[in-house]
């Protein structure tokens, strides 16, 4: 189930506090419109999640050309952009990953949300929480075999939000 919320604002703070309508069509030209679309996705489970389907529903207007940009509020998880067409790519990652922050890494002093709390910042850290895509003719301008990944890295997942800002 995926929820939607739209808010749609002029990104300057130099622009009229007031204006007619008429204006307002005259001004996107001067300021690009952003707008900003709010879904919440998963549990998953731990591992590499495409949510490309997902990130594109939500969207209600898609410019003709512009900007997606996509941003995850949690800091136990990630976004990337990579192969979605073999599965085996997602398995991949998850051994990488699994091998490079293990649970109970000798060390670690943040461990109380459990031992895979702290694997999972360092993780998400590295995947970073955000991706931006361009946007040609109407749709995201993405590679043949690109999709956009959630990365789940504790076990206990919760769902995610997720804010998708598209800039015209």
């Amino acid at each position: 189930m995926i929820l939607k919320s739209i808010i749609i604002s002029y990104s300057t703070s130099s622009a009229p506090s007031t204006f007619s309508a008429s204006s307002a069509f005259f001004l996107s030209y001067l300021w690009p419109m952003v707008m900003h679309y709010s879904i919440s996705v998963g549990p998953f489970s731990r591992g590499f999640h495409i949510i490309t389907e997902e990130v594109k529903e939500a969207v209600v207007q898609w410019p003709e050309n512009g900007l997606m940009h996509v941003f995850l509020k949690h800091t136990s998880a990630g976004l990337c952009i990579n192969e979605n067409a073999d599965y085996t790519v997602r398995d991949d990652f998850k051994l990488f990953f699994e091998r490079l922050a293990p649970e109970d890494l000798p060390g670690i002093l943040h461990d109380m949300e459990g031992p895979d709390d702290m694997p999972a910042h360092i993780k998400s850290t590295l995947t970073g929480v955000s991706v931006t895509i361009p946007i040609v003719k109407h749709q995201l301008d993405l590679g043949t075999w690109q999709g956009i990944y959630l990365c789940e890295f504790r076990n206990q997942a919760r769902r995610r939000e997720i804010t998708i800002s598209i800039i015209e």
